[in-house]
């Protein structure tokens, strides 16, 4: 017969680092994450302006006004009208923006995150 002495299962030591380990992702996740949902934010803002008729034929001034009324909805914070830009092309317009988002992550150490996104807006909207 067998004697069950020994107990099985972690320590308190090694769930508190545990604990912690699980606590530090959440809080870079935390830190991360709306910096991602503010991205889909403006590709989706794109997206429905490319679908918007005729929107290859406006000036680019009534485009970037319909775009950031779009953000505004979403509550978007970091794009700048300066951060976006628009290029000719053949049959509209190619809208670009890039930005930057900086958050404090732990004393003097930030999370950077650099978007850049590409949009074809075409004379006759997407199909």
């Amino acid at each position: 017969m067998k004697n069950m002495t020994s107990q099985r299962g972690i320590t308190l030591t090694s769930f508190l680092v545990v604990l912690i380990v699980v606590a530090f992702f959440l809080y870079i996740g935390m830190k991360l994450f709306p910096m991602y949902q503010e991205y889909y934010a403006v590709r989706s803002a794109m997206k429905s302006l490319a679908k918007e008729p005729g929107v290859g034929n406006m000036e680019p001034r009534r485009i970037q006004e319909m775009f950031f009324k779009r953000l505004y909805i979403n509550y978007s914070e970091n794009v700048k009208p300066a951060d976006v830009k628009f290029d000719r092309m053949d049959g509209g317009w190619n809208m670009k923006v890039y930005y930057e988002v900086r958050r404090e992550m732990i004393g003097n150490l930030d999370v950077v995150g650099k978007f850049d996104s590409n949009q074809e807006l075409t004379r006759s909207g997407a199909d």
